[in-house]
């Protein structure tokens, strides 16, 4: 199971400019798009840097590149959701420059645009529990698990058929984009917690 990936949520239509773009024109561009910064290329179109409002404060006859702060905190297009919201977090920024294998710019992702995941909808949330966990990775039947969400929280019910799988299924589920928590109220048929492996040096002078 995987979050959602930052390359699903990124726009790929970024406003950038050139480490030689002059102060004014910056300001300029930010203003006439109503963005609070931008990335800064060089000539291959590579991430060198991020120029924002607060690097305009105060500041003039300079260009993004004596402006830009560095270097700049980028993610990749298949990182997941969730990681690109712990860097932004812990590194204090509003938007990451999304760049391929060379760093070349390819999108952009902002805060606004992973709340959409965080703010999944409920019948959202239960339909990729049933259909994505129980049905797909667990090939359990859809009426083997009973699957409540309510403001994210989701709720598990029913009986499985190896206690094992409780925790799998569990785990799962918790790893999906927009699960607050999960409670668990499964039961098993059998339990095979206790089950261990054969020894295997006894097995092979056995044979």
């Amino acid at each position: 199971m995987k979050h959602a990936k930052v390359g699903f949520l990124m726009t790929d239509e970024v406003v950038s400019v050139a480490g030689r773009t002059p102060f004014a024109d910056v300001a300029a561009l930010l203003v006439e798009h109503d963005i609070s910064g931008a990335p800064v290329v060089d000539e291959e179109d590579r991430v060198i840097g991020v120029v924002s409002h607060t690097d305009l404060i105060a500041r003039d006859d300079l260009t993004a590149q004596e402006l830009m702060s560095a270097p700049a905190v980028t993610v990749h297009a298949e990182q997941n959701v969730t990681e690109a919201a712990r860097l932004m977090t812990r590194r204090g920024v509003g938007r990451l420059p999304v760049v391929d294998e060379e760093d070349r710019l390819v999108g952009i992702v902002t805060r606004r645009d992973l709340l959409r995941v965080f703010l999944r909808p409920d019948h959202e949330i239960r339909r990729c529990v049933i259909e994505d966990v129980l049905a797909e990775t667990m090939g359990l039947g859809a009426d083997a698990v009973d699957v409540r969400v309510v403001d994210g929280m989701v709720t598990l019910d029913g009986r499985l058929a190896r206690s094992s799988q409780i925790a799998i299924v569990v785990r799962l589920a918790g790893q999906l984009d927009g699960v607050v928590a999960v409670t668990d109220r499964l039961t098993a048929r059998f339990d095979d917690s206790r089950l261990t492996p054969p020894d295997r040096s006894t097995d092979s002078a056995l044979r």
